[in-house]
């Protein structure tokens, strides 16, 4: 099949925008990070009054100009991806929609921004570039952990939660209104503040009984913090490190497949030749 100059100048955007491998690819993930990080940098710089007082003009079209690159860099991504769509509603491919689309809103909604702080997230894209594997298996790693834990998590913040409830209506009725128990709600506000031992101090009980109970809840929290710790570790000595690898799908850019595997566990497309 002969390949037409539209299909390869698509494959020459692709090698340079997705693929940190080649040396082209490598300069302009480089160069795109430190976009990243100036542009974060002057949005920050951006909130101090006493900067933004005489240069805010400045700050506007330099904001503009970081926009437009990044608008083009994501507009070459769909262009150049051979599934367009999987990049669009994949999770990199969020991120960087979100990094351009605040600036646009803030056409519409003054301060909308100070929202493109969200770049920051590009910034992983440093673990594919600088070779750390390492630290993409280990990510890999946390996450299956955090979902294998999702059941378990869900049962004992939904106990955690039924026990809030039941002190803070408690704590309403024997405290009331004079010790500044004034609603449910705000009852058990405070049963969640005194549970997870953050304790701000603008309400505390008065009674006898109620400084027990409280008591008794803040002991109760010292043990209940440490069980979602406890159930992710588990899950966490569960799983094999050695299973992933940073295995990169060229057609829906999903990385962290296992080591034995032969096709993407997103898209299907084989992985027999990637390395």
């Amino acid at each position: 099949m002969v390949q037409t100059k539209n299909d390869s100048l698509k494959h020459k955007i692709y090698t340079i925008v997705f693929e940190a491998e080649t040396k082209a690819g490598r300069t302009f993930d480089i160069i795109l990070l430190f976009l990243i990080l100036l542009s974060v940098l002057i949005i920050s710089i951006e909130t101090v009054p006493e900067i933004v007082l005489n240069y805010r003009q400045y700050f506007k079209t330099i904001e503009w100009v970081f926009t437009f690159l990044f608008t083009l860099e994501y507009i070459l991504r769909i262009y150049s991806s051979p599934r367009p769509f999987r990049y669009i509603f994949s999770f990199f491919g969020i991120v960087d929609f979100l990094a351009i689309l605040p600036t646009y809103l803030s056409l519409f909604l003054v301060g909308s921004q100070y929202l493109l702080v969200i770049r920051i997230l590009r910034l992983l894209r440093a673990a594919r570039i600088f070779k750390l594997t390492q630290f993409v298996n280990e990510g890999q790693v946390l996450t299956r952990a955090l979902r294998a834990s999702m059941a378990k998590i869900s049962v004992f913040v939904g106990v955690v939660l039924m026990v809030v409830v039941i002190v803070g209506s408690i704590m309403y009725i024997v405290e009331g209104v004079e010790h500044g128990f004034t609603s449910i709600p705000k009852s058990i506000y405070w049963a969640i503040v005194t549970l997870t031992t953050v304790g701000y101090g603008d309400i505390a009980p008065g009674t006898t009984f109620g400084q027990i109970l409280a008591s008794l809840l803040m002991i109760m929290g010292y043990g209940i913090i440490a069980v979602p710790t406890g159930i992710v570790s588990v899950e966490l000595a569960n799983i094999d490190k050695n299973t992933f690898n940073s295995r990169v799908c060229p057609q829906c850019h999903k990385e962290g497949h296992a080591r034995e595997a032969k096709y993407c566990s997103n898209c299907g497309n084989q992985l027999t030749n990637l390395t």
